[in-house]
């Protein structure tokens, strides 16, 4: 052996998905520290809330392994979540790597590149439970079941070990579109000696299974056969077995069923491109279902989770251009509240209640939403059947992962480590621990641009919105002399019977005048230092006003 090959190590690290649930960015290392050669396992975005305003998609920051894009033998994607693949369009051309996808992930995928400008990217498909060799890295993909079609676990095989990384999945005996989870292959991969697996974390706090699809469609062919009206039906378009499930259970109630919303029409195309959706009565459009009785009409709609723009929020604002729902209809929703949406599905819901329409939840109603995930009798199934040496558990926030680690412990797992993004764990040789940490932050799509986590931008938004706006403008001729103004106009700010919010305004352009008549000599040439000035001044004034600093813009014109 070379001393380059004693030197060589297998190392893990997450930039995403690790201390959180989404925006999946994983990545393996083998080699010597310094000449390490990288795979990365799915490349994911997470989504804005209510603490960053205006932006709707976040990506995680490649920094690091951009330094190493030349590196990179491979991108290997898991399945065709959003959170595992959605920022591949966003992020390829920094690292520039060949993309390896089954077909309905890789037909997606397709789509999302296309839209991007990059449809001549490449996408190695690989077929279903077939393998990948990419330098020290031999890859074997696992059949597992999920939310979506064609969920892979990988068997990365390397010098130094094997590493079980089981992407997204659950325990489905009946998951009725593809094939249940390969026990029989995970037992041999046990058999043979698992080094570590890297696993999800997202039920660990549940007890019991998540439950079967199959029970799902009994569920809502027995609902949906008993209602009069019309009829949304709310769910994940990524899940096309319980797609199936809703036009089979609305076409066996005399329904004709209209998909609402892009990613229903995109999930249906990509469904059907790899045999799926089949035997089913043609969908009818948004226009044609308008002429329809209101007993023979299904909506399989988009937004279960209070999304602003997706199909069903329109519906309830009654923005739709022709999907409306009242008095004597009904939604189901057929999905669960993803942690941190809990505000916008209330306020979807009331919106709909406020309409007439009745509402089905899985609290209400359950049986007609199981999880994709595993619970606690399903993870402890798979450390059965993979008997690996470490557990890294991921996808998961800090109270998953720290669980997670204590529950393979009881399981008597020899070694346990709980990364945080950044967190690089050596894996072999010797026991595994963290050696080292890297930049693992994020980036957010703001307006089409892709700008830094704490960009400027978004920081003066958040100010904003917190603090209101203040506008201060005034003319001054060559010498510096007041010639209009100030007037000071505002955003987001309030005033009341005491105290008008035009007196308020009139108070603080007296404050910003005095402020002027304080600037002297060369100083009276500056713009810059004008409006300085004169910003202080009208800040420290609205903080005794409303005691907060609000942003204030001053403008000089010069004449």
């Amino acid at each position: 052996m070379t001393k380059n090959q004693k030197d060589n190590e297998l190392v893990f690290l997450p930039l995403g998905g690790s201390n959180e649930i989404g925006m999946n960015f994983n990545l393996y290392g083998y080699g010597p520290p310094d000449d390490r050669k990288w795979i990365v396992v799915d490349l994911g975005v997470t989504f804005g809330d209510q603490t960053t305003p205006g932006v709707e998609i976040i990506l995680p920051d490649p920094e690091f392994i951009e330094d190493y894009a030349d590196d990179i033998l491979g991108i290997v994607l898991t399945h065709a979540h959003e959170d595992h693949i959605g920022a591949v369009a966003w992020l390829w051309p920094r690292l520039r790597a060949p993309l390896y996808a089954t077909p309905f992930t890789a037909f997606l995928l397709r789509e999302k590149l296309r839209e991007a400008g990059l449809e001549d990217v490449e996408i190695n498909e690989v077929d279903l439970g077939g393998s990948v060799q990419l330098g020290p890295f031999d890859i074997e993909l696992l059949t597992l079941t999920h939310s979506i079609p064609e969920p892979n676990g990988l068997a990365i095989k390397t010098p130094l070990g094997v590493v079980l990384h089981t992407g997204d999945w659950k325990i489905d005996p009946d998951p009725l579109l593809g094939e249940p989870t390969d026990s029989d292959a995970i037992r041999r991969l046990g058999d043979e000696g698992v080094l570590a697996m890297v696993c999800d974390s997202t039920n660990l706090f549940v007890d019991g299974v998540a439950g079967s699809e199959a029970d799902v469609r009994v569920a809502l062919n027995k609902l949906i056969a008993g209602l009069k009206g019309k009829v949304a039906v709310a769910c994940f378009a990524s899940n096309v077995a319980r797609m199936d499930s809703v036009i089979r259970a609305g076409q066996a109630a005399g329904r004709s069923v209209c998909l609402v919303g892009r990613s229903m029409h995109r999930m249906a195309a990509a469904a059907s491109s790899v045999g799926f959706l089949k035997d089913i009565e043609p969908f009818v459009t948004d226009a044609e279902a308008r002429h329809l009785n209101e007993d023979q009409i299904l909506y399989l709609c988009t937004g279960s989770q209070g999304e602003g723009r997706a199909a069903l929020s329109r519906i309830a604002e009654g923005t739709h251009p022709t999907v409306s729902l009242g008095a004597g209809d009904h939604c189901v929703f057929s999905s669960r509240v993803i942690p941190g949406n809990e505000i916008p599905i209330r306020n979807l819901q009331n919106k709909l209640s406020e309409r007439g329409v009745r509402l089905y939840t899985e609290r209400d109603h359950p049986g007609i939403h199981v999880s994709g995930h595993p619970c606690r009798d399903e993870l402890k199934e798979m450390y059965q059947w993979a008997r690996p040496q470490i557990a890294v558990p991921t996808h998961g926030e800090r109270r998953h992962l720290e669980e997670h680690a204590a529950f393979a412990k009881d399981l008597q797992i020899a070694q346990t480590v709980a990364p945080r993004n950044g967190d690089m764990v050596r894996l072999a040789p010797g026991r595994a621990q963290i050696v080292d940490e890297v930049p693992a932050g994020r980036l957010y799509v703001d307006g089409g641009m892709v700008t830094p986590e704490n960009g400027e931008a978004l920081k003066e938004r958040r100010h904003a919105a917190a603090n209101g706006v203040l506008m201060v403008s005034l003319a001054l001729d060559g010498r510096g002399r007041l010639v209009s103004g100030p007037q000071v106009r505002s955003l987001g700010l309030a005033g009341d019977a005491d105290d008008p919010l035009d007196e308020i305004l009139d108070e603080l352009a007296d404050e910003a005048e005095r402020a002027l008549k304080g600037v002297k000599g060369e100083a009276l040439e500056i713009d810059d230092a004008i409006e300085s000035a004169i910003s202080r001044a009208v800040k420290k004034a609205a903080q005794r006003v409303w005691e907060r600093r609000p942003v204030v813009e001053t403008t000089v014109l010069r004449l």
